[in-house]
């Protein structure tokens, strides 16, 4: 007798089977986004294999070092990049650099076929909101792929300065009650839960689409008193009660940088990890958290700024650049922006 659970695996669509569909409706084409995707769910499922074993295994804690940032890295920090490298490593594919918050330089795979220098980067925050581990609260990766072309100018970290507008594809995993990829490749945003029976992550929901307008916003709170004014006054505006304008906004914040963009992909609502003072470059960095984030926001029809400009349109001028970041629905970062640049 076949069961509802045996039609479900029949019928099931599977990350690897979405992305051939749609490169069928596509003559140009050339399928090498599917490989690099398949080695990309590898490592998260290598990923969410260490996370449920973390009380088990000796995977908790810190491990004493710090990384490019100043930041204490976790031991899952550490495994978990290190699932990313040997996704890749000895893959022989595609991908020439990763570019990873663990790593001071960016990783160049020596195992490509002679006389090839294969022609994408992988920019990885292999794990977001790290911290969360020791108290078993949602953590995530984030990640982002740019064609760099087979042959590489003199200065390789040069020809790793992209701006997101050119990214070819990014996406995030989150590692929760269920595990949870989201990808973009210009062609909409589409979401995919792993089933850990068949080891594949399934397609769960098609073209997301983010509310234009939400009730809640995510911000570390703590740090009220070191944000601009006009940061602080919005904050304040979200706080207001005004039935008529939808306020106030409920507070909803994780620790985890993907999980919060999750939560308003679906509901709607405001990111803010601001410039602060003393440190008007911000906390986020560019090219691994802000831009892979942004292009998925924008593809659902939301919005991601620096508060004075498009993140999607800022230049980077290293592979570790931090950036301010206000991230959600499109009249919400609208709204920030008119608060920020004292237009309100």
């Amino acid at each position: 007798m076949t069961t509802s659970r045996d039609n479900l695996a029949q019928t099931a669509v599977t990350l690897t089977r979405h992305i051939l569909e749609e490169q069928a409706v596509h003559p140009e084409a050339t399928g090498e986004f599917s490989t690099i995707m398949a080695q990309i769910a590898l490592a998260a499922k290598l990923i969410a294999r260490n996370l449920s074993q973390a009380g088990l295994i000796d995977v908790l804690g810190l491990t004493g070092e710090t990384n490019v940032q100043g930041e204490a890295v976790q031991k899952l920090d550490r495994k978990s990049n290190e699932a990313f490298v040997r996704a890749f490593e000895y893959y022989g594919g595609l991908v020439r650099t990763l570019v990873s918050e663990e790593m001071d330089q960016p990783f160049q795979v020596s195992s490509l076929p002679p006389g090839k220098r294969g022609k994408y980067a992988l920019f990885l925050d292999p794990l977001d909101g790290s911290s969360n581990v020791d108290v078993n609260a949602t953590v995530g990766s984030i990640f982002s792929v740019h064609k760099v072309g087979e042959q590489a100018g003199r200065d390789a970290n040069t020809d790793l300065l992209k701006i997101g507008s050119e990214q070819v594809a990014a996406g995030y995993i989150l590692y929760g009650p269920s595990t949870i990829l989201v990808y973009t490749d210009g062609g909409g945003v589409h979401q995919f839960t792993l089933d850990p029976e068949i080891g594949e992550f399934v397609l769960s929901v098609r073209h997301v689409r983010m509310p234009s307008k939400g009730k809640v916003y995510s911000v570390n709170e703590g740090n009220y008193g070191k944000w601009s004014k006009g940061m602080q006054r919005f904050v304040d505006y979200l706080r207001e009660k005004d039935p008529a304008g939808g306020r106030p906004y409920s507070s909803r914040y994780s620790g985890c940088l993907v999980a919060d963009v999750h939560r308003l992909l679906t509901t709607g609502g405001v990111y803010l990890y601001p410039a602060e003072a003393g440190k008007s470059e911000g906390k986020l960095r560019l090219m691994y958290e802000a831009a892979p984030l942004a292009f998925i926001v924008e593809q659902a029809g939301g919005s991601a700024s620096t508060g004075t400009e498009p993140i999607s349109k800022l230049q980077p001028t290293t592979v570790h650049q931090r950036v301010p970041l206000i991230i959600g629905s499109r009249e919400d970062v609208s709204s920030a922006e008119q608060f920020i640049q004292g237009r309100r």
